[in-house]
């Protein structure tokens, strides 16, 4: 019942974070097959785009990442709530300690990631496509300050 409030709580504010200048904007589309990917910046094997928004900014961001197989994120927080959609393959994810079980997800699930929750990601046998909304700035903390990719 409290994931349920939550994942309400956070789509109304994401709903109501969008830009008004949206509204007079043309529609902006995207096929996950014609999507010009950039490298990750400190994920390798990774790609990411951005739909809509300016993760340097305190405003609604909508990004997809492509994930390769067998990919293992140490563990992190982030400073805001998170809602994933998985979009193509497999993606995993466990909250707190628990690393060994989480949670399999498929194309067209979604869960809410709250601000500040350790949670650990992996991926399945095959590349993995989510996207991913929030309300930036963007920030990650590595628990493990040694698993920080960016420091490697």
């Amino acid at each position: 019942m409290k994931i349920r409030l939550i994942a309400l709580l956070a789509l109304l504010v994401l709903s109501f974070a969008a830009p008004a200048s949206m509204a007079q904007d043309a529609m902006k589309t995207v096929k996950l097959d014609e999507v010009v990917w950039q490298t990750h910046p400190f994920l390798k094997g990774c790609y990411t785009y951005f739909l809509m928004g300016d993760p340097t900014k305190a405003e609604t961001v909508v990004r997809i990442d492509k994930l390769p197989p067998h990919l293992k994120i140490p563990a992190p927080t982030h400073p805001y709530t998170e809602v994933v959609t998985v979009l193509r393959g497999t993606y995993w994810n466990a909250m707190g300690d628990d690393i060994e079980k989480g949670v399999e997800l498929k194309p067209g699930s979604s869960f809410v990631l709250p601000a500040g929750h350790v949670h650990h990601t992996w991926t399945g046998e095959e590349e993995t496509i989510c996207q991913v909304t929030f309300v930036g700035p963007a920030g990650i903390t590595f628990v493990n300050p040694d698993d920080d990719p960016r420091k490697k």
